[in-house]
């Protein structure tokens, strides 16, 4: 069987011959998903943004000590000790 075949028996085993979407047709689609979806209430959001601001600024912390801890530790690295 020539590869062209192959790839036209795998299509149509997948359904993919029903050609493409309108673009109204896609939007249509994307309306109706997205009344689909179920909205966080505000208190859900203030709640969720809270939770992730204290995550982001606990990682800042993180992230900020150890850049400290390292720089130190490169910096006596290379410079050594002054005392004689």
């Amino acid at each position: 069987m020539a590869d062209g075949n192959a790839v036209q028996d795998r299509r149509a085993s997948r359904g993919d011959d029903r050609g493409r979407t309108s673009p109204v047709t896609f939007l249509r689609q994307v309306v109706a998903e997205l009344r689909k979806v179920v909205w966080p209430t505000q208190q859900q959001l203030i709640t969720y943004f809270l939770v992730v601001l204290v995550f982001v600024l606990a990682v800042m912390l993180l992230v900020s000590v150890l850049d400290l801890a390292f720089g130190k530790l490169v910096f006596e690295i290379f410079t050594g000790s002054n005392t004689q």
